[in-house]
């Protein structure tokens, strides 16, 4: 059964249009309302790609600009972030990102109805990649550039703009990595340091 059908309205939703025709989502995924496309202006097919069994909750936001692109896996939970670009963001698979939480390819991104001519946005900004299994904290900002390894934790409010390696734990503003979670608890080489 799929919940989303791009094209029509969803039969539960407070708002009386209709998802983009340029979306994608997958069996079983959920998105709470249309208005979480209130922003989006994509003209990539698709624009936005949700996979198999992800739930896109209240005050999630495209603010994809016309050659902005967003791909969620499946199993996540997104639970009201913006995504604000006009390059790529790919989400891998049961990632979860908490409430508040600020995806963009830029920190001072064009607003959605200045682009057009001017395409400022798209020259500024850079895409973004989170890992399989990465854990984004509340009010916490993943910026272009950023490339969030598998099982990534990115405490609340960090500020997120470069690579992290594999089961990091990041936090701060800016961030750094202050420590580690692999999964079974094996700490990495001991010759490894925090950066």
């Amino acid at each position: 059964m799929t919940f989303v059908t791009p094209g029509e309205r969803l039969p539960y939703d407070w708002l009386p249009v209709a998802i983009p025709s340029n979306t994608e989502f997958g069996t079983n995924a959920y998105l709470h309302s249309a208005f979480a496309f209130r922003h989006y202006r994509s003209r990539r097919t698709p624009g936005v790609r949700v996979g198999d069994h992800t739930a896109l909750y209240d005050s999630t936001m495209f603010d994809v600009g016309p050659d902005g692109h967003v791909s969620i896996g499946d199993y996540c939970v997104i639970n009201g972030p913006i995504f604000a670009t006009d390059h790529d963001v790919h989400v891998g698979s049961y990632v979860y990102v908490s409430y508040e939480v600020y995806i963009a390819d830029s920190s001072a991104p064009v607003p959605s109805w200045c682009w057009g001519e001017t395409r400022r946005g798209r020259a500024a900004g850079r895409d973004i990649v989170i890992g399989d299994d990465c854990w984004i904290g509340v009010r916490s900002a993943v910026l272009g550039g950023a490339v969030l390894g598998r099982g990534v934790i990115v405490g609340a409010g960090a500020v997120v703009d470069f690579e992290v390696p594999d089961f990091a734990i990041v936090a701060g503003n800016p961030a750094r990595v202050v420590g580690w979670a692999p999964p079974g608890g094996h700490r990495p080489d001991a010759t490894q340091r925090l950066t």
